[in-house]
């Protein structure tokens, strides 16, 4: 039997205070957010082993899977990583301020900029990406092979409405 956790607590009080009201969407929301959580925490704590945010982790892996010339339109970065262009631009500033990016004006037009992986921005990512793997292998271990097929179906369905 499962443990009895927070979430567990939480939606028994509202039950009990409204019974009026079906607090079972909390019971899932709730946890999601404490998994996520914990997940993000544990992520970002090798992000900083290595001196680089969870941010400047996404671009330096969205700039790995684009392919030699390991490069991208600055504005094509920020639709990888699902953040604005200003937000882009910072990490990219702070990556460029590491060595581990340059960025130079789009020969097709000065006012676009491209965004290249260094030497030493790969070899980083090349260092990070397994690391990166093994943690969220060991953050799925309690799931066999069935359960995470089963929950990464439940989740796309989530995500695609």
């Amino acid at each position: 039997m499962l443990e009895i956790d927070r979430v567990a607590r939480f939606v028994e009080q509202w039950r009990e205070q409204r019974p009026d009201l079906d607090p079972s969407p909390m019971a899932i929301i709730g946890r999601m957010r404490r998994v996520s959580d914990d997940f993000t925490a544990s992520l970002i704590e090798n992000y900083r082993r290595f001196g680089i945010g969870e941010g400047e982790f996404d671009v330096l892996c969205a700039l790995r899977r684009a392919g030699d010339p390991f490069a991208l339109p600055q504005g094509e970065i920020a639709e990888h990583t699902m953040v604005t262009a200003g937000a882009t631009s910072k990490r990219v500033d702070r990556l460029m301020a590491g060595g581990l990016v340059s960025r130079q004006p789009l020969a097709v037009d000065g006012r676009g900029r491209v965004v290249t992986l260094t030497g030493r921005g790969r070899a980083l990512i090349d260092e990070m990406y397994p690391i990166h793997l093994a943690t969220e292998e060991a953050l799925l271990a309690p799931l066999d092979a069935t359960e995470r097929a089963q929950l990464e179906a439940l989740l796309v369905k989530l995500a695609i409405g």
